[in-house]
Parts: structure tokens; C-alpha cells; sequence
């Protein structure tokens, strides 16, 4: 087992867990077993990311545009993400993580989005890690709705066009009082965000890792955090150390 050598631990990671499917065609397996496979390794990253510091963990569960797969497809991922939260609330309540959820609720039929308030509401106090979960999320989406928000507000005579700034469009988006990643990280080899925190991954690093996402490890997450950690951030101007957790 890896151990973790450095200081330099990135506030926030998020990721785009991509792979599942490839995972399970490689194997001769149903495409559901590569998703199935895929939730083991939500839950040692989870773990992983907690004991190395990590402030807070985006994963991309479920796009806006994940709903054009085949229906099959969709209702098993529909029913693990219930599942883990049925299952996993309790445990991760009682190691004190506390679970965000963003994209788009409206319209979200079922049970699901009851089940996601639950699992805010129940960990709201908590105080350690922050889980976010990107469900039905899209940026472009995101950024769509937020400018609707923002426009009703002008129409209203509530707002002035020259109030709409960079921190006011920052506090109108799904990601209110969350950090922006230091690093969005991609399994499988596929280099591209895909939709997927366009706005708030402006200054990110960008980790592309060939694993695919069942197959991510506690090894493979220190080794990318090692990579992050090596690296000099700009931010647009002179080189800047990356910073650890706290200081």
C-alpha cells in the first residue's frame, strides 16, 4: 500500500468517474456490474480523501445528459444511487461527512429527490469532509439557470446590471460557499470535462489518469494528489506553490 508523503494536499478534488461500462465490457459483464463495481470505488474514495485532508470531494454521478442512455441503463443507476443512499447514509452520518448535492432538482420524479434532501438535511452539522454529489448536473445547465435567477432579479428591479459581477454570479450557482477544485481529475484516458464544472474549474489542475473508475484505488488517488502536489499554480500570474490544508 502507497503511503502518503506529502505536504500539499488540494482543498478540493473533483471528479469525473468514467469508465464503468468499459470496466464491464472488458470482463464480459453486463454493463450494470461495471456501475455496481463503480460505487465500491465511490466508497474508498471517500475514505481515501478524508484521511489524506481533503476538505471536500465532487463526483460526477449523473449528467443532464446521462437521461439519453438506455432506460435499463438509466434505472440501475438510478437505483444504486438509492441504494448507496439508503445503505451508506448511516455510516457516512456517523464518520462525520457532510453531503452536498447539486444540478438541476426540478422535475426529478420518485423517490430520489426526497432522498437526497435526507441526505443533506441528515448531515448538514456535520464537520468533516464534504461529499458532493453532482446529480442530474450539468454546467452548462448550471450556469443557464443561474442567469435566469439573476435576469428575474433585474426584471424585478431588484438587482442592477452592474451588480452582476464575478462573485455574484459565483453565489448564484449550485456550488454556493463551496471552494472551487484545486483539481478536477478524470479516470479511463479520456481527456475532456465534459460539461462538468466549466465555470468553477476556470484555475483547476487537470488530472487525466488511465485507470478506469472501478478499478481506482487508494493507490491511484495518492498518486494523483503526488502529482498535484509537484505542480506550480498560476492562477494567471506568477508561479505559486500549492498550498496545504490549513496554512
Amino acid at each position: 500500500m502507497q503511503e502518503f508523503v506529502s505536504t500539499n494536499v488540494p482543498a478540493h478534488v473533483a471528479i469525473i468517474m468514467d469508465g464503468n461500462g468499459r470496466w464491464a465490457n472488458a470482463r464480459g459483464l453486463p454493463r450494470t456490474m461495471g456501475h455496481r463495481k463503480g460505487v465500491e470505488a465511490v466508497r474508498g474514495a471517500v475514505k481515501t480523501a478524508a484521511e489524506l485532508g481533503i476538505r471536500y470531494l465532487t463526483l460526477f454521478a449523473f449528467s443532464s445528459e446521462n437521461w439519453s442512455r438506455p432506460e435499463d441503463e438509466v434505472s440501475d443507476l438510478m437505483g444504486l444511487l438509492k441504494a448507496f443512499i439508503r445503505r451508506d447514509l448511516a455510516d457516512l452520518h456517523r464518520e462525520n461527512v457532510r453531503i452536498r448535492v447539486i444540478g438541476d432538482r426540478a422535475n426529478l420524479s420518485g423517490d430520489i429527490l426526497p432522498l437526497l434532501i435526507e441526505a443533506e438535511e441528515t448531515t448538514t452539522a456535520n464537520t468533516g469532509i464534504t461529499l458532493v454529489i453532482a446529480f442530474n448536473y450539468g454546467a452548462r445547465d448550471e450556469l443557464a439557470r443561474a442567469m435566469r435567477r439573476l435576469a428575474e432579479e433585474v426584471a424585478a428591479g431588484r438587482l442592477h446590471p452592474d451588480d452582476i459581477t464575478v462573485d455574484r454570479i459565483a453565489a448564484s450557482l449550485d456550488t454556493a460557499g463551496i471552494p472551487d477544485p484545486d483539481l478536477i481529475l478524470r479516470t479511463s484516458g479520456e481527456e475532456r470535462l465534459s460539461n462538468f464544472l466549466l465555470w468553477q474549474g476556470a484555475y483547476s489542475e487537470l488530472l487525466f489518469v488511465p485507470e478506469l473508475w472501478p478499478d481506482f484505488t487508494r493507490d491511484t488517488f495518492i498518486a494523483a494528489i503526488e502529482k498535484y502536489a509537484s505542480r506550480e499554480r498560476r492562477f494567471g500570474g506568477l508561479p505559486q506553490p500549492t498550498l496545504a490544508v490549513g496554512s
